[in-house]
């Protein structure tokens, strides 16, 4: 009787990997690399406030070439309208990652993102930063308004 052979364990990534492809296609991404990669693709300041929802492709007309996409975007609600004045940069962005000029426009959806993965608020500043902070500001003459400083200091020097 033969002895069976190694057990190989395949990546997660592989087994459903045609699973996440219909789904994205469903979506029209043609490739999930545009969600998967959002912060690359746009920068870290954007992707913090938006992500792809879907990429809606108008119907071809026959004997004209395909027009490009609309990206629609999830942002949240404050940074519409940064993201809005972004928007030239953002198509320059995307198309470049595909390769031709694959969206024409942008259209954004306020609502809140999905991800899971945000920022949780940080702590107190670290007392020995905030005590060196406060040296450097002997000139204000309040006691608390000297403490606030310093503390806004090391917060900001510590993100």
């Amino acid at each position: 009787m033969a002895k069976p052979g190694p057990i190989s364990a395949k990546p997660l990534s592989v087994l459903l990997g045609d699973v996440f492809s219909d789904a994205y296609a469903k979506q029209g991404f043609a490739a999930r690399e545009l969600v998967t990669r959002w912060a690359e693709i746009a920068g870290r300041e954007i992707a913090a406030h938006s992500e792809p929802l879907k990429m809606q492709w108008p119907r071809p007309v026959e004997g004209q070439p395909q027009e490009p996409a609309t990206l629609i975007l999830r942002v949240e609600g404050p940074m519409a309208l940064e993201i809005q004045h972004s928007s030239d940069v953002i198509l320059e962005r995307v198309n470049r990652f595909f390769g031709w000029s694959a969206v024409g426009r942008l259209a954004l959806r306020q609502a809140p993102l999905s991800r899971r993965d945000r920022p949780k608020p940080s702590g107190e500043p670290d007392p020995k930063e905030v005590a060196e902070i406060a040296k450097t500001l002997s000139s204000v003459e309040d006691d608390d308004l000297r403490a606030a400083l310093a503390r806004l200091g090391a917060s900001i020097k510590r993100n």
